[in-house]
Parts: C-alpha cells; sequence; structure tokens
C-alpha cells in the first residue's frame, strides 16, 4: 500500500462561478495529501473562468478538456491555452495514434493525460455508439495507443487501474470515487481506500456539502 506522502487528489472545480471555486480551493488546502485542481469545460468557457485559472500561483493545475480532434485542430487549441501554465490537460485517446503524437510533440512541459472510456459508459453503451470490445477489451487496446504515444498519463476508472498498470508504467489518474453504492452518474466506480491509481480524482463528494469534513473524510479513508 501506497504511504501517505504519496497519495495524490484532484479536486474537480465543477462549477462556472468563481466565488464556488475561491471556496473550493480555500477549504481543501492541506499538507496531508498533495492536492491538485481540476478544471473542466463548465469553469473554462464561463465569463472569467480562463482569467482565475491564469492567476493562480504554486497549484498543480489540471485542465480537463478532453480534446477531441484532427490533429492541426487539438494542437492549436493546446497552444492556445499555454498562458494558464497548466501541469496536466486531457485528450481523448479515441482521437487517433496521429493525434495524439502531433499533441506530445508540441506539449513542452505541459503533461498529457489520454482519457480511455468514460466513466459513465458500460458495455451495453459502447454497443449502442458502435463498439464491439468490451470496457476491458477496448481500455486495454486505448492503453497500448497511450504508451505507443508516449503519453504522460492516462485516466481509465478505478475498476481498470490493475490490468492498465501492466501496459502503461506512467501516472494513472482515476475518477469514479465514491464513499458509497450511491455511483450517480458514473458506472464503474470504487471506494478510496480500494483506488491503487497515483492520482484520484474527487468531485461532488468532496464540493457538495461541508468541504472540510469531506476532505478529512477522505484522507481517513487513504491513510
Amino acid at each position: 500500500m501506497r504511504t501517505m506522502k504519496n497519495k495524490k487528489v484532484f479536486i474537480a472545480v465543477d462549477t462556472s462561478k468563481i466565488k464556488t471555486a475561491k471556496k473550493i480551493i480555500q477549504q481543501t488546502r492541506t499538507n496531508k495529501i498533495k492536492i491538485g485542481y481540476k478544471f473542466g469545460l463548465e469553469f473554462i468557457l464561463s465569463k472569467n473562468g480562463r482569467n482565475f485559472i491564469s492567476k493562480l500561483k504554486n497549484k498543480t493545475i489540471f485542465i480537463d478538456i478532453k480534446a477531441n480532434d484532427i490533429p492541426n485542430t487539438m494542437k492549436s487549441g493546446i497552444n492556445s491555452l499555454r498562458d494558464l501554465k497548466i501541469n496536466y490537460l486531457t485528450v481523448h485517446i479515441s482521437s487517433g495514434l496521429e493525434a495524439l503524437k502531433s499533441v506530445k510533440k508540441i506539449s513542452r512541459n505541459i503533461k498529457i493525460v489520454g482519457v480511455s472510456t468514460l466513466t459513465s459508459l458500460d458495455n451495453k453503451n459502447l454497443r449502442e455508439v458502435g463498439y464491439n470490445k468490451s470496457v476491458k477489451n477496448l481500455i486495454i487496446h486505448q492503453s497500448k495507443l497511450a504508451k505507443k504515444a508516449n503519453l504522460d498519463a492516462l485516466v481509465c476508472s478505478p475498476n481498470e487501474v490493475n490490468y492498465v498498470r501492466k501496459i502503461f508504467k506512467k501516472e494513472i489518474i482515476t475518477p469514479g470515487v465514491r464513499f458509497d453504492k450511491n455511483t450517480q452518474d458514473q458506472k464503474r466506480t470504487m471506494h478510496p481506500s480500494e483506488i491503487k491509481s497515483d492520482w484520484l480524482v474527487c468531485g461532488r463528494i468532496i464540493t457538495k456539502g461541508k468541504i472540510k469534513n469531506n476532505l478529512k473524510k477522505l484522507i481517513q479513508y487513504l491513510n
């Protein structure tokens, strides 16, 4: 089991309100675990979100845009975000090997994170959109692509970490963290004490309700 000093958590700042973002950051300060902050499209596309992120100092910043487009468009989009001092940035592995390699080539000091199969999808959902592979087999295939593209990190659900780790040796980031059996809109989830990834992504289980108490609860589970 990892020691406490190796525990790392991205707090998902899922809001469009600057006041709420400030509150989340203020109330999740701790020296018990390493904390980073994940900003998705909701915040980045809000009126003042981008400006707010650009002014953050001494924070590990994870920009979760899940880029999925032709190689040139993805490269241009990532170049347009350089003022934000990004540490991690997501792209969909399904954008293809050429796009992944192109993005990695111009990434400089930004860690490119490949997103595998979303935690909201199961085998039935994959069949609905035309995939013949199971979730497990698809993520194994995506892990091989991420490795081939030399990506810096990979996102998968906690359920897939063990077999992804056999293929992809760099950082693994897992959403789908739940304290109980209420999975909400995510179908592949796990209790934080059981997760063996490098980073956990925690949103509503921390930011809804009493933030400090929720974070304390998470730290206790990780200890």
